[in-house]
């Protein structure tokens, strides 16, 4: 599905890993542990904060539902940002 396709209420790009950090992963599963401990530091800084921040807001009012185009659900991106905002929510 094409993103103009897509019937999205918000397209919060700064929550997405990094283009560096994206290239170095490549989706290598070995690679996966590395490549979340060096995205969470991405998603607890800048711009990426503040968007992790407004999506915790947005969970707490109702459904967040995350897209994302990899296969592998389990060793991505979108894995680590789901465990991360159920971690910052549960604390919370």
């Amino acid at each position: 599905m094409k993103k103009s396709e897509a019937r999205l209420d918000e397209w919060l790009k700064d929550v997405a890993p990094s283009t560096e950090l994206r290239r170095w992963y490549g989706h290598e599963p070995t690679k996966f542990e590395e490549f979340a401990r060096r995205y969470l530091v991405e998603l607890e800084r800048g711009p990426a904060a503040v968007a992790v921040r407004h999506l915790r807001d947005l969970s707490r009012e109702g459904e967040v539902v995350l897209l994302t185009a990899t296969r592998d659900v389990d060793h991505s991106g979108a894995r680590v940002l789901t465990d991360h905002l159920i971690f910052l929510t549960d604390r919370s």
